[in-house]
């Protein structure tokens, strides 16, 4: 079964369950999916799917931190819900020693000497860990073990 038909699914059965924070969740995810289908006039495929669903994440977790910040606990607890519900579709996510090591791998595999092949690097990591670690760390750590 593919990512859009388990999304599918679990709407269904949010529905009988009546859990309204993911049926609610999963619709939002859904237009998305559909907006970006009609915006790109093809199917999504897999990778776009978690893309999708990676960006939806980063934006709740962006709230959540603004959120707290403006002593909002109310709001950044529903955010940590639909968070929760949107994690459950993506795969698991590295660790720092894993990033770490595919990093070092990219670099040997680009032969970067650098900071100034950062570019070159990120171009070729950023495929491996799609979905999976964001991009901003990534981009730190490489910087880091680039400068070493």
């Amino acid at each position: 079964m593919d990512l859009k038909t388990d999304i599918k699914e679990a709407v269904k059965v949010a529905m009988k369950s009546g859990d309204a924070v993911t049926l609610s969740t999963l619709r939002l995810l859904l237009a998305a999916l559909q907006n970006e289908e009609i915006r790109l006039r093809r199917e999504l495929v897999p990778e776009e799917i978690q893309r999708s669903i990676a960006t939806l994440g980063k934006q709740r977790t962006e709230a959540i931190d603004l959120y707290r910040k403006g002593r909002r606990d109310d709001l950044a607890q529903k955010e940590e819900a639909e968070l929760g519900v949107l994690k459950r579709f993506l795969p698991q996510p590295l660790s720092e020693d894993e990033v770490k090591s595919l990093i070092r791998a990219t670099i040997a595999e680009a032969s970067a000497k650098g900071i100034q092949d950062l570019g070159k690097v990120m171009k070729l990591v950023m495929p491996k860990v799609a979905g999976r670690s964001d991009g901003k760390r990534v981009n730190e750590l490489a910087k880091a073990l680039l400068s070493d």
